[in-house]
């Protein structure tokens, strides 16, 4: 029996390393979502520098917060 599971980014996806249209849509946008992961939190720093004082501020946070969580779970398969 296999050892992977239907988790698995591979299984679900297929192999992003391959050939095919899998492996042209599914690789790119894993690197784009993992370095957008490392670059999303230096956009954190001058909203928490400048203080989540308006309602405005705290929208924005929240949604790169957001939008950091999606690229984290998105680009976490990129070797």
């Amino acid at each position: 029996m296999s050892g992977s599971s239907i988790t698995d980014p591979d299984v679900l996806f297929g192999d992003a390393d391959g050939p095919g249209l899998s492996g042209l849509f599914v690789r790119p946008v894993r690197q784009l979502a993992f370095w957008a992961a490392v670059v999303l939190p230096f956009l954190h720093l001058p909203l928490l520098a400048t203080g989540l004082q308006s309602q405005q501020t705290v929208i924005a946070f929240v949604a790169l917060v957001a939008v950091n969580v999606v690229a984290l779970v998105l680009g976490q398969g990129h070797r």
